[in-house]
């Protein structure tokens, strides 16, 4: 019987296109609006979840929205350039749902209402600003809900003619624009912003001093496989069960993705480029988008409950026609951010988390770029500007912090492009569509790349298996053992008077990236360590340590622009 051998490999081989390498411009910008169009997914899903729970609207969520997109791409693109350089799109992250949560529900802002007595509200407005007695008609048009009251003054007096006024803690304003400010989403925005401003020091430093670095000695093949694969699997409540909400449509996409990509990659109707191969999501979402449309316009959501025609109707986000046609977002445009000690120590368990998934993210994105493990040293570098990135979300207010895409860089294995230049020109598109107003696969996808480090290691060692075992295992169960208590309006299963305290022991046990690591790391640094060096996969992991110890290092990860002479690499 013939031996069956299938020897480790540094790099994968099956992809097309690797870091350094590109497609055609016209590929290329294609791929790069696929890129786009799947981070629009968590880029909407964020702050359609919080925005409301703030008391903003339909335009509050459009204008958020936008921003993430400004930042999302700016952030890419400063990774792209002197981050990593990894081709991996950086975007929101659900690490920080539970921390916002944590601030909105603050007592203190809890207590600013947006629900205003309107007769009070009409006797005010009558009796300012002029001696005579008010004899025309004035009119209450609510925006959405009972969260906006604005007073339109169709007839009343030159002064106020045509003018919208807001009514806030007994005083009456004018409102330059015809929407009036909810005082409550905006103090809750700008406690948000604070948070993040500060929480975003921890990445900065911990990056720049190399400190992350020093720490990622602790790493191994068999410690980083269960963490890259938690990354990935720990997304499995955003596969199915969100799939779940609307099976009809989900379902569909799910099968039509797998059959295009995988059955029909072959296939090539356009000379030699695989169009099945490269744009499964482009084509299967721009199909099951008509199948969604005629269904809503068939009526088949009609007595359907309210859940089911938010998940499955194309006509219930009120996005395009809330949002403005041109917006510039900018720093500060909600105001000056405010600062507190518990918000910010609560949004520092986020930081933390996303900076794990991130350290697994970049562990993939790299394999599947056809890239070395990036080294100690670009890891570092690489964190601190994603501590950059948290700053410009907090200063731009994007309601929640920034982590590598985990969706993006499945899309890189799906599609079998890792050029760097795809996610660069992606970054244009995240821009440019932010001024002018379906993915467990892609989970699944990352969650197998992890496992392949095991490849490295003795897997026939019964102390490696136990380490994989127990860390994938725990990674799962405790952060679903504590989602199974926590929801935005109450504390969760951590519930000290310190509720600062509650939201950052929450925040990092929730999270199965970071359980995966603190399990996987202690077990593989104490359980024979001397003694394991080979089972373990070092004699093979210790060259990718530093910038210098794998000549690849330098082609991959040199900063552009001959920066290196500046910033040579420690």
């Amino acid at each position: 019987m013939a031996e069956i051998i299938h020897p480790p490999m540094d790099q994968l081989q099956d992809l097309e296109y690797c870091i350094d390498s590109n497609p055609s411009w016209a590929e290329t910008i294609i791929l790069a609006f696929q890129n786009y169009i799947l981070m629009l997914g968590t880029s909407v899903m964020i702050p359609t979840l919080l925005v409301p729970a703030m008391g903003g609207t339909d335009r509050d969520k459009a204008l958020v929205i936008q921003t993430l997109l400004f930042v999302a791409g700016i952030n890419t693109v400063l990774q792209a350039l002197f981050g990593t350089r990894l081709p991996a799109v950086i975007g929101g992250s659900y690490a920080y749902v539970i921390p916002v949560a944590y601030i909105i529900n603050d007592p203190s802002l809890q207590r600013i209402s947006d629900r205003h007595d309107v007769s009070c509200l009409l006797h005010l407005l009558i009796n300012i600003g002029s001696k005579k007695p008010a004899t025309e008609t004035l009119h209450v048009v609510p925006i959405s809900a009972s969260f906006y009251i604005p007073l339109r003054v169709l007839s009343f007096d030159s002064l106020f003619k045509n003018r919208t006024f807001s009514f806030a803690r007994g005083n009456l304003k004018e409102v330059s624009s015809h929407v009036i400010v909810l005082q409550r989403f905006i103090q809750t925005m700008r406690a948000i912003q604070g948070a993040l401003v500060i929480a975003s020091s921890i990445q900065i430093i911990l990056g720049y001093s190399q400190v992350w670095g020093l720490f990622s000695r602790f790493f191994s093949p068999l410690g980083m496989s269960p963490v890259v694969a938690l990354v990935g699997l720990g997304l499995f409540q955003r596969g199915f069960p969100l799939l779940g909400n609307c099976v009809e449509i989900g379902l569909p996409m799910l099968l039509l993705v797998i059959g295009v990509s995988q059955y029909l990659k072959h296939v090539r109707p356009l000379r030699d480029i695989p169009i099945f191969e490269r744009f499964p999501i482009l084509i299967c979402g721009t199909i099951i988008w008509i199948y969604s449309l005629i269904l809503t316009a068939g009526g088949a959501y009609r007595n359907k409950p309210i859940a089911t025609q938010i998940s499955c109707r194309t006509d219930r986000a009120n996005l395009i026609s809330t949002a403005p046609w041109f917006k510039f977002p900018y720093p500060l445009q909600w105001g000056p951010p405010t600062f507190s000690a518990g918000h910010s120590f609560a949004m520092m368990s986020a930081v933390l988390v996303s900076m794990v998934e991130s350290t697994g993210a970049y562990k993939a994105a790299s394999r599947l770029a056809i890239a070395t493990p990036p080294p100690a040293y670009v890891l570092s570098r690489g964190i601190g500007w994603q501590g950059i990135g948290i700053m410009l979300d907090g200063l731009f207010g994007t309601v929640t912090g920034s982590t590598v895409s985990v969706e993006n860089v499945g899309l890189l294995g799906l599609t079998r492009v890792g050029s760097r230049r795809v996610v660069q020109i992606s970054a244009g598109f995240m821009m440019f569509f932010s001024i002018f107003a379906l993915y467990c696969v892609l989970f699944g996808l990352v969650g197998s790349i992890g496992l392949s480090f095991l490849q490295f290691t003795n897997m026939n060692c019964m102390r490696n298996l136990i380490i994989t075992g127990l860390s994938l295992f725990l990674g799962i169960s405790i952060p679903q053992f504590f989602n199974q208590y926590w929801n935005p309006s109450h504390r969760g299963l951590a519930h000290t008077n310190a509720a600062w305290f509650n939201a950052f022991v929450n925040t990092v046990f929730s999270s199965p990236a970071m359980v995966g690591l603190t399990v996987a790391v202690i077990l593989d640094n104490t359980i024979e360590v001397e003694k394991s060096k080979k089972d373990r996969g070092m004699p093979w992991w210790v060259k990718f340590r530093t910038f210098r110890g794998d000549n690849r290092n330098e082609e991959f990860y040199t900063l552009p622009f001959n920066l290196n002479r500046f910033f040579p690499p420690t």
